[in-house]
């Protein structure tokens, strides 16, 4: 198709934000459905969470090996492919019968997904406008939008019709494909630097300039991504198992607080500085865990929902600091590279305590894990408060010494001028 006839460029980015916003949401259904399949294939919190952590696993894989393949031969190729890869996941979730059909749907969703990932964020921080650039917000709302609307979504379909697991992945079987065919009319806006196949080497490429930014938001991002983790594998049947509220709905709108709120989060910070943007989202994201370990503590459904939404606030501010400072001036042939690496360290922090979790569930029960679990997160996130505060005060003094060299200069001057 002649480039003629592609989008412009604002209605092209608006497209890989509902792109983006959708395939996310489609991460995002399978949570309400773990306790049905749980209850008709017959399995437990430790296979239930193997289900949801391979899919998290696959998705590593997937950012680690094509990550950054978009940099390189273009984004419209890797976002079709990884659109009908969806589209195959999609169709495996329909035909499931058993444990390993879940297996494998969730091991295709997530190489799909971590194609997709990194090459629609790279889209939009290529599409953004220049004098309003969005690509950094968007990137960061879009994944408490798109588990939001994915898990409600289902949660609906599992308390008003028969068969919900048809219903919706028949329909997303049908979306996807309609996705790849109009990934067709995207333009191209990868510089496509050479060395793809050098690319394809599992590797996480932080380019140096953005490494200082990237080590001080890493505790940050794994305190976050933790604790979206617990709520994605395990909140519908804390809210069951714990707080005894048998209804799907309710176990969907636990995630809804969680990732909803993430967005009024991010919106609330978009105009702030990058760095008070992460401060006050990990202050806020410390605040919401000790609630909810208040909440486990008096077994109270309402302060756990309250707790949801103020993690998910901070949560939200947070990750948008932390994607705006890390992407910050990134060379255009870099971007996917570098979202791949942002991405690669949350979904190790999304799916290996999820595992864990759902294995010490079986053995000390799911309240005593929930407890440990949530004061580590409040741990580390006490940590990347510290360490934000530090590099404040580092780069505080080394502002002040460069106005004092500044001043020195300017008293020396009149000196140094011929008489």
């Amino acid at each position: 198709m002649p480039e003629s006839r592609r989008l412009p460029r604002a209605p092209a980015f608006w497209s890989v934000a509902v792109l983006l916003v959708l395939m996310l949401a489609a991460s995002g259904v399978p949570s309400p459905l773990y306790r049905v399949y749980q209850e008709e294939f017959g399995f437990g919190p430790g296979v239930l969470t193997t289900i949801f952590g391979i899919y998290a696993f696959a998705l590593l894989a997937s950012l680690l090996v094509v990550g950054g393949l978009s940099d390189h031969v273009g984004r419209r190729p890797v976002l079709i492919a990884a659109f009908l890869l969806e589209a195959v996941a999609m169709v495996l979730f329909l035909v499931a019968d058993g444990v390993g059909w879940l297996l494998a749907a969730r091991i295709v969703q997530g190489l799909a997904t971590g194609a997709l990932t990194s090459t629609l964020g790279a889209s939009l921080l290529d599409l953004q406008h220049r004098d309003r650039p969005m690509g950094a917000f968007i990137n960061s709302a879009s994944p408490g939008l798109g588990l939001s609307i994915g898990a409600v979504g289902a949660g609906l379909l599992v308390q008003s019709v028969a068969a919900p697991d048809t219903w919706v992945f028949a329909v997303l079987t049908v979306v996807f494909v309609l996705a790849a065919v109009g990934a067709l009319l995207l333009p191209e806006s990868s510089p496509r630097l050479p060395g793809a196949v050098a690319s394809l080497r599992p590797q996480v490429h932080v380019p140096a300039a953005h490494r200082p930014a990237f080590v001080v938001a890493l505790p940050l991002l794994l305190a976050c991504w933790a604790v979206g983790g617990l709520y994605a594998s395990l909140g519908p049947s804390l809210v069951a198992d714990v707080f005894a509220i048998d209804n799907h709905l309710v176990g969907g709108l636990l995630i809804l607080a969680l990732n909803g709120t993430g967005i009024l989060g991010s919106l609330a910070l978009r105009t702030a500085p990058h760095e008070r943007a992460m401060l006050v989202g990990a202050l806020v994201f410390t605040v919401g865990g000790v609630g909810t370990l208040g909440a486990l503590l008096a077994t109270s459904a309402p302060l756990l929902f309250g707790a949801a939404v103020v993690t998910g606030f901070g949560f939200g501010a947070a990750f948008l600091g932390a994607v705006a400072t890390i992407t910050a001036g990134v060379a255009p042939g870099h971007r996917a590279g570098l979202l791949a690496g942002v991405f690669v360290v949350g979904y190790l922090a999304f799916s290996i305590p999820a595992i864990a979790a759902g294995i010490a569930a079986g053995h000390a029960g799911l309240t005593r894990t929930t407890e440990v679990y949530g004061a580590a997160v409040v741990v580390l996130a006490l940590v990347a408060v510290a360490g934000l505060l530090r590099a404040r005060r580092r780069a505080g003094s080394l502002a002040a010494a460069g106005r004092a060299a500044d001043e020195r200069e300017d008293r020396l001057a009149p000196a140094q001028l011929p008489g």
